[in-house]
């Protein structure tokens, strides 16, 4: 019987889609992220020409919060930058899973930063420990935490649903369900959707057993 731990050791990445992602930094500025040998790669995208993009650019904010339980909330960077709606919704710890995006209010909340990269490859659950021992620091402190990440459509959405497979000790799909009601726009990457899967049946040989540990080592 395999331990969770080497149930992501052989996660394997060939049979994903290679991806990167566009990031739009506090201050305005676009970038896009890649993986490559192992190594983030992150270049400032090229501004569009004189032609157009081609489609309208919706630049609307994305300021629903997806309440998960009451101490526990999904959202964007935009949702995390928004004093007003913070303060309305009582956060009192962010953990912010973007990669390029500041904490805009250092002096108003407790904040944790995992920089993850939104790509298949990205292994997931091997930053589950540490998110997951934040929002039940959260919790023990009777607060309120907000899990975003750029647009809280998939890496922060991964690790919501984790949570609640681990500390509800509920399935893949139950977990799911629950975050998409609450916050609608989830997607989560194919291969952030693999490794929960992945992540299932590793609780499952454990016999439920939830706790995880995992080196990351030089990869994603």
């Amino acid at each position: 019987m395999h331990s969770l731990n080497q149930e992501i050791k052989a996660f394997s990445r060939n049979n994903l889609r290679k991806q990167c992602t566009r990031v739009t930094t506090l201050t305005g500025k676009k970038m896009i992220e890649t993986w490559k040998d192992a190594t983030v790669h992150v270049v400032e995208a090229e501004p569009s020409g004189g032609g157009g993009c081609g489609y309208v650019q919706d630049l609307s904010l994305d300021l629903q919060v997806g309440v998960i339980k009451p101490w526990l909330l999904l959202g964007s960077q935009d949702a995390a930058h928004d004093l007003e709606l913070l303060r309305k919704h009582k956060v009192t710890h962010i953990l912010n899973v973007a990669y390029g995006v500041e904490n805009a209010f250092l002096s108003e909340f407790t904040y944790k930063t995992i920089s993850i990269l939104d790509v298949p490859e990205t292994n997931i659950l091997s930053y589950f420990p540490e998110c997951f021992e934040f929002i039940e620091q959260a919790k023990l402190k009777d607060g309120v935490v907000l899990v975003h990440c750029n647009a809280g459509v998939s890496r922060a959405a991964a690790i919501v649903i984790g949570f609640l497979m681990s500390s509800e000790e509920i399935e893949f799909t139950s977990a799911f369900s629950l975050v998409k009601d609450a916050r609608p726009s989830i997607c989560p990457n194919p291969g952030f959707i693999e490794q929960l899967r992945t992540f299932q049946v590793g609780k499952a040989s454990n016999g439920g057993d939830h706790v995880l540990s995992v080196d990351r080592g030089h990869g994603p």
